[in-house]
């Protein structure tokens, strides 16, 4: 874990776009990108999933575990494309966008208040577009790769289609980056979210008390997941309950957790490869 926290934070964002970089350093594969951060999640989830299970049956190599570990493994080797992709959009407006008045003002923003600020304007972002996931049909056929997995873990969080990690990455990567907040901020932010997104999905069963009524909790995205027809189309946001609550889609019953996970009947393949090809099968075009 200390290993891997420190590597993020001496690495830290290409300071002139990654695209100097790639010329710079040449393309790679991020192999050790993936071990580091597998050991990272693992030490620090597996023990508190034994801890404070959530589902006490679930074994920790459970069903469809080889999967989920690919998607990492994927993401991860994949990392400095995705990062290009994802950074492209914000690399344009920047470029055309007269913004530098509205940069220097959120570059000059005390640290804490900036990353607060990019946790908002990132998770107002994700929560439109994850809305529009669900209610496109041609983009849930995508998002439906996510909402496939019938048990939840730290790692289950990891099964996501190719092409929904680049549009999903791009659209929230794009406020944080254009507004111009500085590079630590935007370092911790990124350390943030890739630990809240573990934890999330994580089978952790502890209740927060009244954190829960502010922050996303193991229980309220369990609910996002839940087969139940009542859970359809509810908890969108990632960081923050109170954009659900103000847009009609919070669900969180009184002590309650989902029956099971998934998608009704199931009809996403099992394995990486058909659930990459699901989305383009003939009966979707």
């Amino acid at each position: 874990m200390t290993s891997t926290l420190a590597a993020s934070l001496i690495a830290g964002l290409p300071p002139t776009g990654l695209s100097e970089s790639v010329r710079a350093g040449g393309a790679f594969f991020g192999l050790d990108f993936f071990v580091l951060n597998v050991l990272f999640t693992g030490f620090l989830f597996v023990p508190f999933e034994r801890l404070f299970p959530r589902a006490e049956a679930q074994r920790l190599f459970r069903a469809e575990w080889r999967e989920d570990l690919f998607y990492y493994l994927v993401s991860s080797m994949l990392v400095q494309s995705l990062t290009f992709l994802a950074f492209a959009p914000s690399h344009v407006i920047v470029a055309f966008a007269p913004l530098q008045g509205v940069r220097s003002f959120c570059a000059a923003l005390p640290w804490a208040v900036q990353v607060i600020a990019i946790m908002f304007l990132t998770d107002a972002a994700q929560y439109w577009l994850h809305l529009l996931f669900h209610r496109v049909p041609a983009l849930w056929e995508f998002h439906a790769v996510h909402h496939s997995a019938k048990s939840l873990d730290w790692i289950a969080g990891a099964r996501m289609h190719f092409l929904e990690i680049v549009i999903l990455r791009a659209v929230t990567a794009t406020p944080m980056l254009v507004l111009g907040f500085d590079q630590s901020a935007l370092q911790a932010y990124i350390l943030i979210v890739y630990v809240y997104s573990s934890f999330i999905h994580a089978n952790v069963g502890l209740s927060f008390g009244f954190l829960e009524g502010v922050f996303v909790s193991p229980r309220f995205h369990h609910w996002h997941h839940a087969i139940e027809e009542e859970a359809i189309d509810v908890n969108f946001a990632l960081h923050f309950t109170f954009l659900d609550r103000l847009f009609g889609t919070y669900h969180m019953p009184e002590g309650r957790w989902p029956a099971g996970y998934g998608i009704s009947g199931h009809p996403v393949p099992r394995g990486y490869w058909p659930q990459f090809l699901y989305p383009f099968r003939r009966s979707n075009c």
